[in-house]
């Protein structure tokens, strides 16, 4: 404020007192600011909605906003709360809601536009006429994909709309060994997260009853799906360890698991953030389990409980703590048999 007093605008060439003045500014996505500009910044962090708060926020100030901003009176026209979460699941991907009210606006100006026509209309908004007033749907839900597959494990991830899960799937090809393959879009920090998994792997194969031979003769491969998207970031270092351990063993993964957390070279487990935004997208994917880091139990005690309803922690401090709750001594239906050559097998 002491700077601010004669602040002077080199376009108007006129002199402002700004030292009584408080500027709030939003985003985001904190990596596309400035450092210089953040570090002068006090950040708040808004986190996002879940399902049923987008639905009371549209229901008690966007729909009526918008039905008045489009001249359609209240007794006229009605979206209801299942209607309302249809737009919500399918038509938008956010952590806010505005595209939520872009999507309401847009229903609304074809309703008023039937209105002034003397054309018919839906009074109340119903799930099967959101394809003639929004088209066709824009999204698919996030869903767990079941365990029925070695090395088809699911993360969290953190984007800037919200949290998302992320499907990490791991398969092994006969070869020279020593190779391993990463694709998805995966950046720096992701593929290093990938080396160190398979490191840790190799040089503790046989307390996690794998047989070392099998990393002289066999490539691994890890992809990410949605190539499209790019992803980067450390917190899926544990979903990609169990992913090469399950493809490993063969052993299936616990059902309606989800985790996150970052790994390093000695087999510790580490915190990671966006804990709130991972849990709203673990319940709308039907997670039941999520394991996190013990440094990450303190974010925990922060979240209300309404977002941890249904939803059961582990922490953990190791990866072997995370191999041990998320695989099961049961191997896959048609588990994978690895021939190693004569002669070069293991002398287990």
């Amino acid at each position: 404020p002491e700077q601010n007093d004669s602040f002077l605008d080199n376009y108007l060439s006129i002199s402002y007192d700004l030292s009584k003045v408080l500027f709030i500014a939003t985003g985001n996505n904190l990596n596309t600011i400035s450092q210089p500009l953040l570090d002068r910044m006090e950040l708040i962090d808004v986190g996002g909605y879940i399902m049923e708060e987008k639905v009371e926020i549209a229901r008690r100030h966007l729909l009526p906003k918008e039905l008045d901003n489009h001249g359609i009176k209240k007794n006229q026209f009605t979206i209801p709360k299942e209607t309302l979460a249809s737009i919500i699941e399918n038509y938008t991907r956010e952590s806010g809601v505005r595209e939520l009210n872009k999507q309401i606006a847009k229903v609304l100006r074809k309703v008023a536009r039937r209105i002034a026509g003397d054309e018919e209309y839906p009074k109340s908004l119903k799930i099967e006429d959101l394809h003639e007033f929004l088209g066709v749907e824009e999204y698919s839900k996030d869903k767990y994909q079941g365990n029925e597959y070695a090395g088809v494990v699911t993360g969290l991830a953190w984007t800037s709309v919200g949290g998302e899960i992320l499907v990490v799937e791991t398969s092994l090809s006969r070869g020279k060994g020593e190779k391993l393959t990463l694709t998805g879009n995966l950046g720096d920090v992701m593929k290093e997260s990938a080396m160190l998994a398979k490191e840790y792997l190799q040089s503790n194969a046989e307390d996690l009853d794998i047989d070392p031979e099998i990393f002289q003769h066999y490539n691994i491969h890890v992809h990410v799906p949605e190539g499209a998207i790019p992803k980067d970031g450390p917190s899926a270092g544990i979903t990609m360890i169990t992913s090469m351990a399950s493809a490993l063993t063969q052993r299936k993964v616990k059902s309606n698991l989800a985790m996150t957390g970052e790994i390093t070279l000695r087999g510790k487990v580490l915190a990671v953030g966006g804990i709130r935004e991972k849990i709203l997208a673990a319940k709308r994917a039907g997670i039941k389990e999520i394991i996190l880091c013990e440094e990450n139990r303190k974010n925990i005690s922060e979240i209300k409980d309404t977002y941890l309803k249904g939803l059961k922690f582990h922490y953990v401090k190791d990866i072997k703590d995370v191999l041990e709750i998320a695989l099961l001594k049961q191997k896959v239906t048609s588990p994978r048999k690895f021939s190693i050559p004569k002669g070069k097998a293991s002398n287990k």
